[in-house]
């Protein structure tokens, strides 16, 4: 049978899904089944979530990987945690040793890589609230990467265009050879042809036997250290020894009654809440679906606007979350909104990709993780012999040297990832999140304002046409928005650009706890996602 697998002529709906054991919500059905089977073998919901992503990092390797860096919040025994496993720049990366090589860092080849987190952040989940090894854990991702895999649509479209981008780049950049090696030794793959990583299995492994330690200091290290100084790299044996994750205590917000928790920088979490605070400070009428929306734009663009300003790694700078969280802010932003668009300060945000999951258990602990390499397999350096991309995040810095996000050794850089919570009073309802780069906290917005305003379900919260702010008054907008409403932003002023793709807004995941215990889960279809139940 002859049929074309990009083509889909009739619009599809998705169920919510309901589980009173446990439930896993991913974009890959390979790794929503891993996280199953642990659940089923008796393992928690931080078992499941380690195991899930070790298995994205093999069937989503142009979405992240093992060379990338990870947040989290985990709900585990009635308390919320956060981890923060998100590497610093190397010693050698100094505002110097970039700025003479130009006014941006390249997202291709060595300059962009920092110290890489996802290996540490497994191991902390692990180690801190762990009931399997993490050897165990591993396992079931390595057989999944040594048997291989057969490469689903949107990874297929991502080898693609990696491929054309990363051919375009090998001569100047010679470090990329390894990765046509890995991903495309005999061209571009199509959807439903086998990708085998074997050197990615034997990564997987020695993680897992080693508890991470062959990452950080052992026979990884070396092979990162003599690769980076291969091609001139900053990365050294000595930044990975030196890593540590750090474990942090969520921010929040309450809005409309609801709580939203996210991550304190040097991630953008605070953007999302600061978009929150100043909508919650307008008059909302959920009937007026062009009014909400152009609330919810305007608000984002000034939560953008602040944040891209501030926000930086908290150990280099001072920034008084408190004052951005508070009311008064949120009332002061929402009286510069009118019935027109604004022009805020532009500012160009950049693309990412990333993975986003979340995993409920039995015992009704719950876990939001997101992971990433910034852009499409990061920097394109992948480890010889090890099959590991290495990430791209230290192009994130600026080379500005007033702002807070400046490069400089054993910094952090800014963070587009985000992994959301909410909760109402003292209960927590459950993990939320959506994928995407700059995107992410503006869906995180969106997602909520769904809920809360308009009395979504979840499935409809991240079915619902998204949008997303460039700069100025540029909004990108689905092309299944009701032509209606883009007309009526339009005459508000809005410089509206249609997307055709319906890949490039986002892939989001939702799991509720209802208060009968029993789990409600959704996912959508601008990817190749699945919710596994028990």
């Amino acid at each position: 049978m002859q049929f074309n697998p990009y083509q889909y002529r009739y619009p599809s709906q998705r169920n919510l899904v309901y589980s009173n054991r446990g439930v896993v919500a991913t974009s890959s059905p390979y790794a929503s089944s891993i996280g199953l089977d642990i659940l089923k073998r008796g393992g928690n919901a931080v078992d499941a979530a380690v195991a899930v992503a070790a298995a994205l990092t093999v069937a989503e390797p142009s979405a992240n990987g093992i060379g990338g860096d990870l947040f989290a919040q985990v709900y585990m025994n009635r308390q919320l945690y956060g981890l923060n496993a998100s590497g610093r720049a190397p010693a050698l990366m100094t505002h110097s040793s970039l700025a003479e090589k130009g006014k941006i860092i390249s997202t291709v080849g060595f300059d962009g890589v920092s110290v890489p987190g996802i290996p540490s952040g497994w191991a902390a989940l692990n180690e801190r609230f762990g009931t399997l090894s993490l050897e165990t854990l591993m396992e079931p991702a390595a057989q999944l990467a040594e048997q291989g895999f057969a490469v689903p649509i949107q990874v297929s479209l991502a080898l693609e265009r990696y491929h054309g981008l990363f051919q375009a780049k090998k001569d100047a950049y010679p470090v990329l050879g390894n990765w046509f090696t890995t991903f495309s030794p005999n061209g571009v793959l199509m959807p439903g042809e086998v990708l085998i990583l074997k050197d990615h299995a034997k990564a997987l492994r020695a993680i897992g036997k080693t508890g991470a330690k062959s990452f950080y200091e052992g026979e990884i290290a070396e092979a990162i250290d003599r690769f980076s100084k291969e091609f001139g790299g900053f990365l050294r044996y000595e930044d990975l020894k030196n890593h540590q994750v750090e474990w942090v205590t969520p921010i929040s917000l309450d809005y409309r009654g609801y709580k939203v928790y996210e991550l304190p920088p040097n991630g953008i979490g605070l953007i999302a809440l600061m978009g929150l605070n100043t909508l919650e400070a307008l008059p909302v009428d959920p009937s007026d679906k062009l009014g909400l929306l152009h609330q919810q734009m305007e608000s984002m663009k000034l939560a953008f606007t602040d944040g891209l300003a501030v926000i930086g790694d908290p150990a280099f700078t001072s920034l008084d979350l408190r004052s951005y969280l508070s009311k008064e802010y949120g009332r002061k932003r929402s009286s510069l909104i009118s019935d027109q668009a604004l022009m805020p300060q532009p500012s160009e945000p950049l693309g990412g990709s990333t993975v986003y999951f979340c995993v409920g258990d039995q015992w009704g602990n719950m876990v939001s993780l997101i992971q990433s390499c910034f852009t499409g397999f990061g920097s394109g350096c992948v480890v010889p012999e090890w099959g590991i991309s290495l990430h791209n995040r230290a192009s994130q810095f600026s080379l500005d040297e007033n702002h807070p996000n400046c490069v400089h050794p054993g910094k952090r850089p800014f963070h587009t990832i985000i992994p959301g919570f909410l909760g109402q009073g003292v209960r927590m309802i459950g993990p939320f999140g959506v994928m995407g780069g700059p995107l992410q906290p503006q869906a995180h917005l969106q997602v909520i304002s769904s809920l809360i305003d308009q009395q979504c379900n979840p499935q409809e919260a991240l079915d619902a046409p998204r949008w997303q702010w460039v700069s100025g008054r540029h909004i990108q907008v689905e092309l299944r928005m009701d032509p209606a409403l883009i007309a009526g932003l339009r005459a508000k002023g809005h410089a509206i650009e249609v997307l055709p793709d319906k890949t490039t807004l986002g892939r989001g995941q939702i799991i509720f706890r209802q208060g009968n215990g029993v789990y409600v889960g959704a996912t959508e279809g601008r990817t190749d996602s699945s919710i596994a139940i028990w």
